[in-house]
């Protein structure tokens, strides 16, 4: 498909988005938009076995995000974000890299409820930021068994207000390989599965 194969060509070089310029970014959005019209999937909430797994961002505007690769000495790696459908779960998963054994980690896990066919209430529920050796962090799969297991981790490892910290996300587009999602402080997440 053309305009899919366009708006990845167009997120290519911005590095997620920490690199994109005002006309890259003004081009991405245009790009996104235009897949958008496009979306194969009609009710994408109901798509579990397309929502499920492990997704991998490939670009995003959310400054939360970007803003972890401001940390002194510190680049931001790999993001993920995997989705439990049976469990309603998502956890997103930031590998941070530094100086050598200094890799972190800055993880979220929270709730997802169904609100319309296409729009995911989200509550945040824990937050997990440590060290990678400390975490014993080797793959997202056992990292997430770990946290569904309850393991408490070295580290800060917090559970957090979900009454403050909820947002809600609509995913605009999704086929087998590449979601698109907007949220509720206008970020763009464009994400390929793993």
């Amino acid at each position: 498909m053309m305009e899919k194969a366009a708006l990845i060509n167009a997120i290519a070089p911005t590095n997620r988005g920490l690199l994109a310029t005002q006309s890259q970014k003004q081009a991405i959005l245009a790009a996104i938009a235009n897949l958008e019209d496009f979306n194969p999937t009609p009710h994408p909430v109901e798509a579990n076995n397309l929502l499920d797994g492990n997704w991998r961002l490939l670009y995003t505007t959310s400054k939360a995000l970007l803003n972890l690769d401001r940390l002194p000495l510190c680049k931001l790696g790999q993001i993920y974000q995997c989705i439990r459908v049976e469990t309603t779960s998502v956890y997103n998963i930031a590998e941070i890299y530094g100086l050598p054994y200094l890799e972190g980690l800055v993880s979220v896990a929270a709730k997802f409820e169904p609100v319309s066919d296409r729009r995911v209430q989200v509550k945040f529920e824990r937050s997990i930021i440590g060290l990678q050796r400390l975490i014993q962090y080797n793959s997202l799969v056992t990292f997430i068994q770990q946290i569904e297991a309850g393991r408490k981790f070295p580290g800060i490892d917090v559970a957090i207000n979900s009454d403050k910290q909820q947002g809600w996300l609509d995913i605009t587009y999704i086929d087998n390989d590449l979601r698109i999602g907007r949220g509720n402080e206008g970020s763009v997440f464009v994400l390929s599965k793993t």
